[in-house]
C-alpha cells in the first residue's frame, strides 16, 4: 500500500492547484486500482470533486517505491526524470508528471502522472511484438526523443554523468563481480564457450568503452527501452508516448536501439527486420535536426551496442529480476552476438 497521505484528497487538490485546478474545486474522494509491475508499485487513482470539474483530470497514476526495494537508485533517477529533464524535453513524447518527490533519509519516491488510458494502450502483452506499422512508430518516437537531447552541451554537466575511465573501471569491476554470481548460478547451463566470450568482453571493456568516453554523438538514453515500455495510441496516429525513466543516463542512443532489437528479438524478426528498422531510425533522426552522424556510424555503435548487451541478464540477475525475464535475453543476445560476428570486436 501506498503512504496515506499520497492518496489523501487535500495532498491531491494541492498538487493539482500547482497545476492549474481553479480554487472553488476540491478532489473530495479517491478510489485505488493496482495495476501491474514489475520492480514498483503502480495504482491508478480514481479522482472525485466537489465544485466545477470540467477539464480536471479524472484519473490519475500513482507510482511507488517496493519496500523490498527501498535502497535502489531506480526512484532516485525517475524523479529527477521528470524534475529535471521531462520539462526541457519535446512535447508530446512524455505522460505529464504532477508531483515527484525523493526523501534521502527513507528513500521512498513517488510520481503523480497523467493516466493516458483512455486514449492510449500498452504494447500487446510480453513478450509478443508490436505490429510493423506500430513499431515503426515506436522508432519514430525514440529518434525525436533522442534527437532532441543529442549532443546537449548540459549533458555530463548539468544533466547526467559524464563517462570517463572511471566509469569504464567501475562498470568492469561491478560486472565481474555480478558476473561471478551469474556463473554460479547458471552451472553447466553457461557453456565453456560462452564463459569465455563474456570473459574476453569484460577483459576488453576499458577499450570498448573509448566510444562512451568520447563523448561525441550522444544523448539521453533511457536504459530499459523494451517496447512494452511505451504507451500506443488508440487511433491510428503517431502519438506514442515513452515512459518508465528509473534507467536513463547520458550514452549512446543504439543502447536503447540494441536493447529493443537483439535483446527482444528471436533471430527470424531481428535478421528481417534489423537493418530496416536502422534505417527508419537513422532517418527519423535525421529529419528531427541530427547531423553528422551517418548511417556507417549508427552501424558501427549498432554493432558495439549490441556486444555489450551480453551483460545485460548479469546485471538483472544481481538486481532480483525474475529469471524467466533474463533468461531468454540472455538467449538472445547470444544468439545476436553470432549472427553479427561479434567475434571481431574482442
Amino acid at each position: 500500500m501506498p503512504p496515506a497521505r499520497l492518496t489523501d484528497p487535500a495532498f491531491l487538490t494541492r498538487v493539482l492547484r500547482r497545476r492549474g485546478l481553479p480554487d472553488d474545486v476540491a478532489v473530495a474522494g479517491v478510489a485505488e486500482e493496482k495495476l501491474p509491475a514489475l520492480i514498483s508499485n503502480v495504482r491508478r487513482l480514481r479522482l472525485d470533486y466537489d465544485g466545477p470539474d470540467a477539464g480536471s483530470p479524472r484519473s490519475m497514476i500513482l507510482k511507488t517505491s517496493q519496500p523490498e526495494r527501498s535502497a535502489s537508485n531506480a526512484g532516485r533517477r525517475e524523479v529527477a526524470f521528470y524534475r529535471d529533464i521531462a520539462p526541457l524535453s519535446p512535447s508530446g513524447l512524455l505522460a505529464q508528471c504532477y508531483d515527484a518527490d525523493w526523501n534521502d533519509e527513507s528513500n521512498e519516491w513517488h510520481l503523480l502522472m497523467e493516466d493516458l488510458g483512455e486514449t492510449h494502450f500498452h504494447s500487446p502483452r510480453w513478450p509478443m511484438p508490436p505490429t510493423e506499422p506500430r513499431w515503426r512508430a515506436i522508432l519514430t518516437a525514440w529518434a525525436r526523443f533522442h534527437a532532441a537531447w543529442w549532443d546537449d552541451p548540459r549533458l555530463g554537466v548539468s544533466i547526467g554523468q559524464r563517462h570517463d575511465e572511471a566509469t569504464s573501471a567501475a562498470f568492469a569491476k561491478d560486472t565481474a563481480t555480478h558476473f561471478v554470481r551469474f556463473s554460479d548460478e547458471m552451472g553447466d547451463r553457461l557453456t565453456a564457450e560462452r564463459r569465455a566470450i563474456f570473459e574476453r568482453c569484460l577483459d576488453a571493456v576499458p577499450r570498448l568503452f573509448a566510444r562512451h568516453r568520447s563523448h561525441r554523438d550522444v544523448t539521453i538514453a533511457h536504459g530499459d527501452a523494451h517496447p512494452w515500455n511505451v504507451m500506443l495510441p488508440k487511433n491510428d496516429s503517431d502519438d506514442v508516448r515513452l515512459f518508465d525513466w528509473s534507467d536513463w543516463r547520458v550514452g549512446m542512443a543504439t543502447n536503447d536501439l540494441a536493447y529493443m532489437m537483439a535483446t527482444h528479438w528471436y533471430p527470424e524478426r531481428r535478421r528481417r527486420l534489423e537493418q530496416s528498422s536502422l534505417d527508419h531510425y537513422h532517418d527519423a533522426l535525421l529529419a528531427h535536426g541530427v547531423s553528422g552522424y551517418g548511417r556507417d556510424r549508427l552501424a558501427a555503435d549498432y554493432r558495439l551496442s549490441t556486444l555489450l548487451q551480453i551483460f545485460t541478464p548479469v546485471w538483472q540477475n544481481a538486481f532480483s529480476v525474475p529469471a524467466w525475464v533474463w533468461w531468454g535475453h540472455h538467449e538472445r543476445t547470444m544468439l545476436a552476438f553470432e549472427d553479427l560476428g561479434l567475434r571481431d570486436l574482442l
